[in-house]
Parts: C-alpha cells; structure tokens; sequence
C-alpha cells in the first residue's frame, strides 16, 4: 500500500422516511433498500469498514457485507425537532433559515457549520495511516466531505445531491483530498 488513504464513502440504503419526503429517524432501511444494497459488488478492498451509528447505516453496511464499526463522527445532520416530520409541516421560515444560513440551528438542530467542522475532524483522523477506508453513511456527510476535500465554501452544502447507495471515493496523499467520481 502506498502513503494513500482512500475513502470510499457510500450513503444508505433507502428508507421510508426518504421515500415519504419527511426528515430522518433512526429508521431501518426499507425492503427496496435492502434489495438494491445486496445487488452491490463492487465497492473494493477495504482495510477498515465504518459506518454510522444510526440502524439505516448499520443496516446497509450488513446488506453490502461489510463488517462495519460505528462511528459518531459519521452521524446523521442532526435536524432536533424535525426527525420524522414531513418537509410540508416545517414552518417555511424556518426551513429557508436552516438552508440559507449555515450557522443556524433552529428547532434544537445541528447547523451546517457544526456538521462540517465534525466531518473534517472525522476526515483529519482518517489521514493518520495510509489505508483503504470504505465508510457507509449518509448524504449529509457525504456532501460535508466533499465540501471539506474542495475547500468549498459552506453554502454549498444544498446544492450536492446523493442518492442511496452512492459511491463517493476521495484520497488523500501529501496535502490534501481529491475527489475521483
């Protein structure tokens, strides 16, 4: 192995909460999820399997046979208040200020902000030994990631989609991240 960390970062498995447009519970994945993630083969070697501690990214890391360990820095954008209320039952006002401003934690959320700062601790300590991290968790972190690999500014955080079961593959070497999509 070479002086290269690859992160392989996989979102979960579809859930009924993401099929119904309400926000996120610690929801198992539902049976379309679970047949789509044991159709996956290709996801390469791994040194180190992580996931999310939430049952929808364990779940998924179990269907794609990875024996995964939870970590809390992978963790869901905590949205407080909102788990497992539906997009049109949010306060309008309140959902554009959650989305505009990346310092905003509205509702007994997380802001943006708070989530990449952790993302990037997650990211700085994946760095310590070159190895082959393959990490099932979820879109949230995943657009974290790549804001933080891009030194992206933050209110591009919305404008990244990430579809269940996506692959998104970073490496580190040297100074920084690449993104290789």
């Amino acid at each position: 192995m070479s002086d290269v960390v690859r992160l392989t970062l996989v979102s979960h498995a579809m859930t009924d909460a993401m099929s119904a447009g309400r926000f996120p519970a610690d929801e198992p994945v539902n049976a379309l999820g679970l047949r789509q993630a044991g159709a996956v083969t290709d996801l390469g070697a791994a040194d180190v399997a992580l996931c999310g501690p939430e049952r929808r990214t364990r779940q998924t890391a179990e269907a794609l046979g990875l024996d995964a360990t939870p970590d809390p820095l992978l963790a869901d954008l905590d949205v407080g208040g909102w788990r497992g209320v539906a997009l049109d039952e949010i306060d309008p006002g309140e959902l554009a200020a959650w989305v505009t401003d990346t310092d905003t934690a509205p509702h007994g959320a997380e802001s943006v902000a708070a989530l990449l700062a952790r993302v990037g601790r997650f990211m700085r300590s994946a760095t310590v030994t070159p190895r082959r991290i393959v990490a099932v968790t979820h879109p949230a972190v995943i657009r974290a990631a790549i804001l933080t690999a891009l030194d992206a500014p933050p209110k591009a955080f919305w404008r990244i989609d990430i579809a269940p079961l996506s692959r998104t593959t970073l490496h580190h070497r040297g100074p920084g991240w690449t993104l290789r999509n």
